[in-house]
């Protein structure tokens, strides 16, 4: 599919969709559980229905209702007195690099013999170190590198050991697995953890289900620090959950009022939500835009923009739209510590280089940097989403201050996090024409 939009200036009020990162979180969780949980869950999208695909094929029973989802958890072995899986299922991960990550160990945990398979980039994007603590703690994987990915044996409880400059998305997968083993468990986390807050709402969501983690700072013998994360307890439905407003896709609609003429204001995000993106107010204030906030909402309005050096260390899903906010602004904008980026849905630190400077931006790469030097205006032209959801949200949010058309290629892949994305769009009066493939011609250039 393609997305043709003719550009305009974007204003008006948008609501938030449900976290993906918190629903992942919450669904999981209640499918561990002593019984039946409510998820309140206004929107879904393709990730979220990967990790419910793959819930249901170890056992649980997942109903959609009235504002959300009914989970039966997966049934209890009363001989074994342990969380029993299904044995011989295959668990389809779409191109969820969070289903595959948070799933992965705890059908470990559960000794269920599955196969795992996945789409696009998934299977060969990175699974070690977690892989191979999963291994050395009794479980036998087979296929890494690639789909399937077969497992087997049962995970033990003990020490386990990340680095802190991997995905956090593997010390989460280990911290919801650890409370089905049998015995005490720890995550060890060697130097400083980066994506802090994506650990903070495991540790949220696990003490919504009655387990609460212990958290120990330390160093090695060398002086590296070290974080050592015990969960304690065991999954308890609480009977009903809320799955929050997403600010990683808020802030879309937030770096698009910073590029408007007038104000943008989100609805049903929570100024105190644990979600690490929510810093994007304060990234849009540093370039000079003006901020409001109320407790369940966020308003952007348009001012001067200056550009400024930024980490994305913690906040590395911010990084392509706030490259397109720097693509406007004054001066230069240098964001660092964009490693991670290569091995997402995309090599997201080249596809934003890439599709912002198709759309007339100045935009390099150093080392790990992003370097974008802001000009007056972009000029349009035809980008390519590379499959991935947020290149294809940034390119039309760019979008909204080009001089001529933009062609997005491959446009469908907002529907991994964002399905209403370019129907938003339009409720912000934007100009979008959505078609298949071989009803566009090429793009006109400005």
């Amino acid at each position: 599919m393609r997305a043709v939009i003719t550009p305009r200036p974007l204003a008006g009020i948008v609501p938030a969709i449900a976290s993906k990162s918190v629903a992942h979180r919450l669904i999981i969780a209640a499918a561990l559980a002593n019984g039946v949980t409510h998820v309140a869950l206004n929107t879904t999208c393709a990730d979220i229905e990967a990790t419910v695909r793959c819930l249901e094929a170890l056992g649980a029973r997942v109903d959609p209702v009235d504002g959300g989802l009914e989970i039966h958890p997966i049934p209890k072995s009363r001989a074994l007195g342990i969380l029993k899986a299904c044995c011989g299922q295959t668990l389809d991960c779409g191109e969820s690099g969070s289903t595959l990550r948070f799933m992965l160990p705890i059908a470990c945990a559960l000794g269920a013999d599955a196969t795992f398979t996945g789409q696009g980039r998934l299977g060969a994007r990175p699974l070690a170190p977690l892989s191979d603590e999963l291994i050395a703690g009794g479980c036998d994987l087979a296929g890494l590198g690639g789909f399937p990915l077969r497992t087997s044996g049962r995970l033990r409880a003990g020490r386990f050991q990340i680095p802190g400059n991997v995905s956090s998305q593997y010390i989460t997968g280990l911290l919801m697995a650890a409370p089905l083993l049998e015995g005490d468990s720890e995550v060890v986390v060697i130097g400083r953890l980066e994506s802090r807050p994506y650990v903070n709402l495991t540790i949220q969501a696990l003490a919504s289900f009655g387990i609460e983690v212990a958290i120990e700072h330390g160093a090695t013998e060398a002086g590296v620090e070290t974080t050592t994360f015990r969960p304690l307890g065991d999954y308890r439905t609480p009977g009903s959950v809320s799955v929050e407003g997403d600010w990683s896709n808020a802030a879309f609609w937030l770096c698009a009022g910073a590029l408007a003429r007038h104000p943008i204001t989100v609805r049903g995000v929570l100024m105190n939500s644990a979600q690490g993106d929510r810093t994007i107010l304060a990234v849009l204030s540093r370039f000079g835009a003006r901020i409001g906030r109320d407790p369940e909402s966020a308003t952007v309005r348009p001012d001067k923009l200056r550009g400024f050096d930024i980490s994305a260390a913690d906040i590395p899903d911010l990084v392509p739209v706030v490259a397109a906010v720097a693509s406007v602004a004054e001066g230069t904008t240098r964001i660092r510590d964009c490693a991670r980026l290569r091995i997402k849905e995309s090599d997201r630190l080249e596809t934003v280089r890439a599709e912002l400077s198709n759309l007339g931006a100045d935009v390099r790469i150093e080392g790990d940097d992003l370097v974008v030097t802001g000009v007056p205006e972009l000029s349009g032209g035809t980008v390519s989403s590379h499959n991935d959801h947020r290149i294809a949200m940034m390119a039309a949010v760019a979008a909204s201050r080009c001089a001529g058309p933009v062609e997005i290629l491959g446009a469908e892949a907002v529907n991994k996090s964002y399905p209403a994305f370019f129907d938003h769009y339009k409720l912000l009066g934007g100009d979008v024409v959505l078609k298949r493939d071989e009803e566009v011609g090429p793009c006109p250039r400005a």
